[in-house]
């Protein structure tokens, strides 16, 4: 009997100390526990000791990517960029076809609707050169009109005729952080609404790849794989707002090597304005090209140095505000309004935010000496109006020219100039085999000035022709032909 109740009572003690375990097991682990500590002073502080739950915060996260992505994927378009180009196949051709042959050539890239009323923001290169632009938006294709384009950030603005269309929310890229998830939105190797996530790596990374003159170039970079085609498509934080557009890749195989770079939201917003508004960009000038510094360039230059912050001024445009406020060559800008300035990407994208009219405060140093003055921006030909693009479009020549700005002017220490903005494949020019970007200066001793006086020329002068200017990488020369 006492063998019975002995049993009896251990199993009753082991069930109580199981019930214990067991509450104790399964106590919350997101309950904090507070420990009260102290340190010198008198008041004691409260410390929070959180048990929080990794699963849990890789489920928020996750969830964040995924709303990230129903909502720009919706925002994202397919462009298709269709030209007809001209050739020959043989010497043969020419005596059993009767003209020139044709072949239509398509090429793809992505886009972010701006505005539910159809302007749609890309990349410049994606639009180059177009006959034709379509917009497809999920099973709908749209005839697409090019509203602008801006070389030097890579930028261009589309418009299509719809409605109600799902406009990506806008972020900031200046609160961007490094280290901050994105994802990358866009329609690579004609794979549409593909989204890749990752994290941003640097900001303000300069490529020397855009090809203009002026160019801006302060790239948020990031390892989300971005890859052909994803051209002109959205970055979007974990909220789902854009805060760049995708436009280049680091690679030796054209495919994706682990770099990517978008163009900040807070340039894009001013250049799609602008073309919206004006057709034309209105681009702030200081009238100063400036250069990274580095030791070399302090040896090589022999500043004497402390530090290197700031950016070295390489040349002053006469007649702008740089040199109405006394900056000279070897000057190093320090801020501009107040923000420190470290490299020429930073100034670039500061001063990208400006239009004409603007007035700044502009800090540097000379020697030991400091400066702080205001100045007021301009625009490329010196004043603060309001610039709208002139085009001059021939038939005959098969060209698009302008007259080149007073800033080119000084660029290139000429006086006159039109510059071939687009060539065609039927025209003179292009037969004649003369490049985009070339600025005609004369023709036999006639000095061009006026789009309207390079063709009237052109078009009565036979025999021996000699064009002089001045190449786009700013190489002076000239080119002899023979027209009958």
């Amino acid at each position: 009997m006492k063998k019975y109740i002995s049993i009896i009572l251990v199993s009753t003690a082991a069930g109580f100390f199981g019930s214990y375990l067991f509450q104790q097991v399964n106590k919350p682990l997101s309950k904090p526990e507070f420990t009260v500590i102290s340190d010198s002073s008198s008041t004691p502080k409260a410390q929070i000791i959180s048990n929080t739950n990794p699963l849990s915060e890789l489920i928020s996260s996750d969830n964040d990517f995924v709303n990230a992505s129903k909502t720009s994927t919706q925002s994202v378009v397919y462009i298709k960029n269709i030209s007809e180009q001209t050739y020959r196949m043989s010497f043969m051709d020419m005596f059993f076809y009767d003209g020139d042959r044709t072949t239509q050539r398509v090429s793809s890239g992505s886009g972010v609707i701006f505005t539910s009323d159809g302007y749609i923001i890309s990349n410049n290169h994606v639009v180059a050169e177009a006959d034709r632009l379509e917009v497809i938006i999920g099973k709908d294709t749209y005839e697409a009109k090019l509203v602008g384009t801006d070389p030097s950030t890579d930028l261009s603005v589309l418009k299509i005729e719809a409605k109600n269309l799902r406009a990506i929310p806008i972020g900031s890229s200046h609160d961007l952080q490094v280290g901050e998830g994105v994802i990358a939105v866009g329609n690579p190797f004609n794979l549409t609404s593909t989204v890749t996530s990752g994290i941003v790596s640097a900001k303000a990374r300069a490529l020397n790849i855009v090809q203009d003159k002026f160019p801006i170039e302060s790239f948020i970079q990031t390892d989300a794989a971005i890859n052909p085609g994803n051209s002109g498509g959205a970055l979007v934080n974990r909220k789902g707002e854009l805060v760049g557009i995708n436009t280049a890749i680091l690679s030796r195989t054209g495919s994706y090597a682990g770099y990517g770079f978008a163009v900040p939201v807070d340039i894009v917003k001013k250049v799609v304005d602008d073309l919206i508004k004006y057709g034309e960009v209105q681009k702030a000038i200081i009238g100063a090209d400036v250069a990274d510094l580095s030791q070399d360039v302090s040896n090589r230059l022999d500043l004497k140095l402390e530090n290197y912050d700031g950016v070295l001024v390489t040349s002053v445009i006469k007649g702008f505000a740089a040199e109405e406020v006394g900056l000279k060559n070897e000057d190093i800008i320090i801020s501009l309004d107040g923000t420190t300035v470290n490299s020429k990407a930073e100034f670039d994208e500061l001063m990208s935010y400006r239009s004409p009219g603007d007035r700044i405060t502009i800090k540097w140093k000379r020697g030991n000496k400091n400066f702080e003055k205001g100045v007021t921006l301009t625009n490329r030909e010196g004043t603060t109006k309001i610039l709208k693009r002139e085009l001059f479009t021939s038939e005959y020549l098969g060209a698009d020219l302008e007259i080149i700005s007073k800033v080119e002017q000084d660029m290139f220490n000429i006086n006159n100039g039109v510059k071939i903005t687009k060539l065609y494949n039927q025209g003179l020019l292009a037969r004649l085999g003369l490049e985009n970007g070339l600025i005609i200066t004369y023709i036999n001793d006639y000095k061009i000035d006026t789009p309207q006086k390079l063709a009237n020329i052109l078009s009565k002068l036979r025999g021996k022709i000699r064009i002089e200017g001045v190449s786009k990488s700013g190489t002076k020369g000239y080119y002899t032909f023979y027209l009958r």
